[in-house]
């Protein structure tokens, strides 16, 4: 697999603004396993204030919260997905978020990239992240 460096993201600016005005993250590819970097960072996100969404294809609550197999079975609003899913994957969540019409941010963590996804998100309206950490991103703001 060949790495790519973002072309499309935000800045520190745009990223302070994210967690300023974001309430609700879908958390896609979020695992039950505590040790794994996606609880981590999702129970971190909780644990500050934010509503968290699993999105992943087994369990029935990770972190106290309904799991839903994918963006479109959740019933309510949606402003962020944190994507912990490999870039192949990131075509068919931009394709997703777009068609849900309420997602504001697509962000891809710390080592994911898939410049030809986020161009799309962003030509949605989306603010876009990639190869960042969401965890690390907000504590730095703190």
């Amino acid at each position: 697999m060949e790495c790519e460096f973002p072309t499309v993201n935000s800045n520190q600016e745009e990223i302070k603004e994210i967690f300023d005005t974001v309430k609700t993250i879908a958390v896609l590819g979020l695992s039950p396993d505590p040790t794994k970097a996606s609880h981590r960072v999702a129970a971190y996100l909780q644990e500050v204030g934010y509503k968290i969404v699993p999105v992943y294809p087994k369990e029935e609550t990770i972190l106290g919260e309904k799991v839903y197999r994918s963006l479109a079975e959740i019933p309510f609003e949606i402003d962020m997905v944190d994507i912990f899913r490999k870039p192949a994957a990131f075509d068919a969540i931009a394709d997703a978020c777009i068609e849900r019409g309420d997602v504001k941010v697509f962000w891809g963590q710390l080592g994911l990239v898939n410049n030809a996804a986020a161009k799309k998100a962003k030509d949605a309206g989306m603010k876009v992240v990639q190869n960042v950490c969401s965890m690390v991103a907000h504590r730095n703001l703190t």
